[in-house]
């Protein structure tokens, strides 16, 4: 065997399926903000594009760096730190409403000192809701009709995505989404969801009522619905999907990236198509779909159901994210915001990407590992990296 199998075998451990979904969209990622980023570095940088090359791919780096970090850490400890990483996110999310980076007439952000890099407690928000859901959801099948589990629940939901809701009303919306996934799949009856979607309503409609976003979203609400409304945004993503054709202009050829806003973050699934054609387009798809399928494989797969809970929630919150990015750029939805994950140019928010795969990936190698464990010694795998 050589070196390089040896050190993937002893350090890549989980599904290696997934392994090459995450790898192969870091350097996806790499090479379209590479060149996305042209008219932003001219701008801002004096035309020094390799400051962005090196910047984002350090960025992938370091967010590849937590996913190994967080696979090699057994998922269950994370159902432990969920509550308190709940109630943590509370004030942190509260204060960065009041007291926030304002960008765009939204305050999602904090700065962190020293490092002078900007944080999304939204971030570390979603991630604990998950883990908690999935948590409670698991250590309590028997009595999962019962008033101590549903009432904390639906609180926890309702606060959590309320609050993100306030700044960032798309990204709450979602995450109310994967919770009702997460109830559904954890056997939650389906009066009680009904009940969870009044919640939901409740603490969205006192989100818009104190939010600072209601406004953006209903006019870009309206402008969707109005299809003799131009918006500059889709228009010019038109465009750059249009021209792209079948096979696309070519890596670092696109004519949109020097016009359409955000074509590094929000719109840089139209910079895809354009340079790769409708064909790159379909393979970004069929990536997320495959990323999905084995998240989700772990629901059936999980010697417990913990790990397929937090496995499902954690991956359906990713890929719907992204399903809604690619349709914002197509013209099936209105305008939102959101990034593409493991594609976008992001800073912190990559961390918490790499952080929320690694728990994916820490789930498929705990459950294998301990089908290992349970299978006679001569009809053990030589290699856990093989395994589907």
């Amino acid at each position: 065997m050589t070196p390089v199998k040896n050190w993937l075998r002893d350090n890549l451990k989980g599904d290696p399926i997934l392994w090459g979904i995450v790898l192969t969209f870091g350097l996806i990622s790499i090479a379209v903000v590479y060149s996305a980023t042209g008219t932003l570095a001219y701008k801002k940088m004096g035309g020094n594009t390799e400051y962005y090359l090196f910047k984002h791919s350090s960025l992938i780096f370091i967010g590849l760096a937590f996913v190994w970090l967080a696979h090699k850490i057994n998922y269950r400890y994370y159902a432990k730190l969920s509550l308190l990483a709940l109630i943590f996110s509370v004030p942190l999310l509260i204060y960065t409403y009041l007291k926030g980076s304002n960008i765009n007439e939204a305050s999602r952000w904090l700065t962190i000192p020293v490092i002078n890099q900007t944080f999304q407690p939204s971030d570390l928000a979603k991630l604990a809701l998950i883990s908690y859901l999935a948590s409670i959801l698991s250590k309590r099948q028997m009595n999962i009709e019962s008033k101590q589990t549903l009432i904390p629940l639906f609180l926890w939901s309702g606060l959590i995505c309320g609050l993100i809701a306030m700044s960032n009303i798309s990204t709450g919306l979602l995450l109310f989404l994967t919770c009702l996934l997460l109830m559904f799949i954890g056997r939650i009856p389906m009066k009680s969801i009904m009940i969870m979607i009044a919640v939901g309503a409740l603490f969205g409609s006192i989100a818009l009522a104190l939010g600072q976003r209601a406004s953006t979203a209903l006019s870009r609400i309206e402008n969707f619905m109005d299809k003799d409304q131009t918006v500059f945004q889709l228009e010019q993503s038109y465009i750059a999907i249009a021209t792209g054709g079948v096979l696309g202009k070519g890596p670092g050829n696109s004519d949109q990236r020097n016009v359409l806003p955000h074509p590094y973050s929000d719109f840089i699934y139209a910079i895809i198509i354009e340079e790769y054609g409708m064909l790159g387009g379909a393979v970004i798809l069929f990536l997320y779909l495959a990323f999905l399928y084995r998240g989700m494989m772990a629901v059936t797969n999980s010697l417990g159901a913990f790990g397929g809970l937090l496995s499902a929630g954690i991956s359906f919150s990713l890929v719907i994210q992204a399903m809604v990015n690619m349709g914002v750029a197509v013209g099936l939805g209105p305008i939102t915001g959101l990034p593409l994950p493991l594609l976008s140019m992001g800073g912190t928010s990559l961390i918490f990407t790499g952080i929320s795969i690694g728990i994916i990936l820490s789930v498929s190698r705990s459950e294998h590992e301990a089908k290992l464990a349970a299978t006679p010694t001569a009809n053990k795998p030589a290699n856990v990296l093989t395994h589907a």
